[in-house]
């Protein structure tokens, strides 16, 4: 292995370990990109990686084309497990469908979402959320300046409707 920590392969476009260390505490990352697919792994480590403590342990498989992104990733230590899927369906539109599903191993429980957006204009976006625990996302952001955004957003627990909903607004100015 080199002094940068890469290593390359003709048939492999990139294979990276990074090995990072700052406030007693490292992580290494080993990830396989490609074109259409890619794998990714990270382990974070405590003060004393001999005793074989870990404070993240994260792997992940991934899928793409130019209509659709397809994930499955293991988190928290192998403790949940997320699996994702977004497709454009009209890219004139920016039209998307996407859902997403994320499993607890340890309390046994499921989350389902589903969303989707679309531009009304090249300027304004409408996205659209909800999940199996009955809470729905909704909103409308205008590019009114390029790279500056105006957002207003809204969610609503359709399982305890007597609550009131929450409502966003978000003004981003980026130079």
């Amino acid at each position: 292995m080199n002094t940068t920590g890469r290593q390359r392969f003709e048939d492999v476009k990139r294979l990276d370990q990074v090995i990072s260390c700052g406030s007693g505490s490292g992580k290494v990352e080993l990830q396989y990109l490609h074109e259409y697919a890619g794998i990714s792994s990270s382990i974070g480590l405590t003060a004393n990686p001999i005793t074989g403590n870990f404070t993240k342990c994260n792997a992940g498989l991934s899928f793409s084309n130019a209509d659709l992104i397809a994930s499955l990733t293991l988190k928290e230590k192998g403790n949940s497990l997320n699996a994702s899927y977004y497709h454009t369906v009209n890219p004139l539109t920016n039209t998307a469908v996407g859902a997403e599903v994320t499993h607890s191993f340890s309390t046994n429980e499921s989350t389902i979402t589903i969303g989707t957006q679309h531009a009304l204009d090249p300027l304004t976006m409408v996205k659209a959320r909800v999940n199996n625990a009955g809470k729905a996302n909704a909103l409308i952001q205008h590019e009114w300046r390029p790279k500056s955004l105006f957002t207003i957003s809204g969610e609503v627990d359709t399982k305890s409707i007597d609550k009131s909903a929450k409502v966003g607004l978000v003004l981003a100015l980026k130079p």
